[in-house]
C-alpha cells in the first residue's frame, strides 16, 4: 500500500461481492471462481451467496473438504439467516458438536431423503461423492484451491452451475501415495479442481478478494509480496489500529527480546546456532513452546478495531505452526511441562490443518531449521504461506541460522514436465523473500 493512500476497504471488497453475486444471477453462467487471500472473507462471501440463492428459490448445496468446515459454515449460515432451513448430511460416523444440535434450523442426517425440505444442504466433498441420482442448480464450493480434480469429477453431476472459492497461496491437495504416474496428464487427480476447472473452461470470470481483514499492516505487503506476487492484496487496517503490549516487563533474554520486536514491528526471527539436526530438534521444540509460555507469563493484551479496549491474550488466541506431526508431539509435550499456567492448552498443529484458523500471535517452527538439504516438500511455497498468514497480531520464526545457505546449496532442480503450469511463485524464492524480511528483526538466540 503506498504511503498516505487511502481507500475504504470495505467498499472494495462490497463491490467484489457485488459482482460475483451480479455474475452468479447471469443466464447461462455455469461457474465462478473466487481467489481469497488469507482472511479476505472468502466465509462471508459463501454464506451470503448460500442465503442469496435460497432467497431466490434457487436449489443450493455447498460443499467443503472437511467436517471442521462444514461444521464452521453450517453455524456462520444458521447465525446470519435463522429463517433459513439448513441441512447438515454426514457419514454415520461424524459425531456433531454440540453448538450444532443446538441450533433449531439445523438438521443432520446422513441420507439426504431425510433432509428433503433443506434449503441448503451441506457436506464434505467425500459425502457428495456418495450422493446419486440427485442434482441442484448451484454448488458453492469451498477452499476449491485444497479439492482435488477427481474428488470435482466425482461430485460434478450433482450440480448445474458451481461458485468456487479459495486461496490460490494456500497448500495443493497431497497424497499419502506415489503420484508420479499422472504427472501431465489432463487428468492428473492431484492438480486442484480450479486449475483443471480452468483449463477446460478458459473462458470462466475469476474474482480476486482485493483486502486481508486478519493479516495486519505489518503482514499483509510481506506476505503478498513472497506469496501472491501476480494477485497481490491490501491490509484492512492501518499500521496504527493494533497493538500488542505486555502487562508483565520482560527479563533479558533472548526470547523476550524476540516478544519485543514482534510486539512493536509484528515480525521476529528467534535464530538458533546453525546446525544440522534431526527433524525433532529438540533446541528448537523448547524454544517455540518458551516463546509461548512467555506470551502467557507476560500477560499479553491486544488491541485492535475488534477489541479497542484491549484483550489480554489467553492460550486459545496462540498457536505453533510446524511442518511435522512429530515435531507438534515434541511441542505439546514441552507445553506441558512447562510453568506457564495453561500452557499445554495453546493449539499446536501442522500446516495442513492450520489452513484456515486465524489467531492473535503464532510461532512457527521454519520447514528448513535444521535440514542439511531442502526438499520438495520443505520448499513447497504453500506450506510457509500458511504458516505465514495466520496471525493478527505478530508472527515469531523460529529456526537455526543457515536457511539461506542452504536455499543456495540447493536450488529448484524440479523436473518441468509437459502439461503441467508453472506455479508462481516457487518455494525457493518465496522462501529467500520472506528471509530477507525476517533479516530486519533477527534476534539470534544463545
Amino acid at each position: 500500500m503506498t504511503a498516505g493512500c487511502r481507500y475504504d476497504p470495505a467498499s472494495e471488497t462490497d463491490q467484489v461481492i457485488a459482482a460475483v453475486l451480479a455474475g452468479m444471477s447471469k443466464p447461462g453462467q455455469r461457474g465462478i471462481i473466487v481467489d481469497s487471500p488469507p482472511g479476505a472473507g472468502k466465509t462471508t462471501l459463501v454464506v451470503r451467496a448460500a442465503t442469496e440463492l435460497a432467497a431466490s428459490g434457487e436449489s443450493c448445496i455447498i460443499v467443503a473438504q472437511t467436517n471442521n468446515q462444514v461444521d464452521d459454515l453450517t453455524t456462520r449460515l444458521a447465525r446470519q439467516d435463522q429463517g433459513l432451513h439448513l441441512g447438515r448430511l454426514s457419514a454415520t460416523d461424524y459425531i456433531p458438536p454440540a453448538g450444532l444440535l443446538a441450533l433449531p434450523a439445523v438438521t443432520v442426517a446422513t441420507r439426504i431423503d431425510d433432509l428433503g425440505s433443506a434449503h441448503v444442504i451441506l457436506a464434505t466433498a467425500a459425502k457428495w461423492a456418495t450422493v446419486k441420482d440427485r442434482s441442484w442448480g448451484w454448488a458453492i464450493i469451498d477452499e476449491a484451491y485444497q479439492m482435488r480434480s477427481d474428488m470435482l469429477l466425482l461430485i460434478a453431476a450433482r450440480f448445474d452451475r458451481a461458485l468456487l472459492v479459495g486461496d490460490p497461496g494456500q497448500l495443493d491437495p497431497f497424497s499419502i501415495i506415489e503420484t508420479p504416474r499422472w504427472i501431465g496428464l489432463p487428468y492428473d487427480p492431484m492438480q486442484n479442481a480450479v486449475t483443471v476447472l480452468q483449463a477446460h473452461n478458459p473462458d470462466l470470470p475469476v474474482h480476486r478478494l482485493p483486502v486481508s481483514w486478519r493479516l495486519p499492516a505489518s503482514a499483509a505487503p510481506v506476505v503478498s509480496s513472497a506469496f501472491y506476487p501476480f494477485s497481490g492484496f491490501r491490509p484492512a487496517t492501518t499500521p496504527g489500529d493494533r497493538h500488542l503490549e505486555f502487562a508483565a516487563a520482560g527479563i533479558r533474554s533472548s526470547a523476550d527480546a524476540a516478544l519485543d520486536v514482534a510486539a512493536r514491528s509484528g515480525w521476529a526471527l528467534h535464530e538458533l546456532p546453525a546446525r544440522h539436526t534431526t527433524r525433532t530438534d529438540g533446541e528448537a521444540a523448547d524454544a517455540a513452546a518458551s516463546l509461548a509460555a512467555r506470551l502467557l507469563t507476560r500477560r499479553a493484551v491486544g488491541t485492535c478495531e475488534r477489541h479497542p479496549a484491549g484483550r489480554p491474550l489467553g492460550p486459545q488466541n496462540i498457536a505453533i505452526g510446524v511442518a511435522h506431526r512429530d515435531q507438534a508431539d515434541q511441542i505439546r509435550q514441552a507445553l506441558a511441562n512447562s510453568p506457564a499456567p495453561t500452557a499445554e492448552m495453546i493449539r499446536v498443529d501442522t500446516a495442513n490443518r492450520l489452513q484456515g484458523a486465524e489467531f492473535d500471535v503464532t510461532i512457527v517452527l521454519h520447514p528448513l531449521s535444521g535440514r542439511s538439504d531442502a526438499t520438495a516438500f520443505h520448499l513447497e511455497a504453500g506450506r510457509l504461506c500458511v504458516l505465514a498468514s495466520r496471525h493478527r497480531h505478530a508472527c515469531i520464526i523460529v529456526a537455526r541460522a543457515g536457511i539461506a545457505d542452504i536455499l543456495d546449496a540447493h536450488p529448484s532442480d524440479e523436473p518441468i514436465h509437459l502439461g503441467v503450469r508453472a506455479k508462481f511463485p516457487d518455494g525457493w524464492e518465496a522462501n529467500h523473500a520472506l528471509l530477507a524480511h525476517l533479516s530486519n528483526h533477527r534476534i539470534p538466540a544463545p
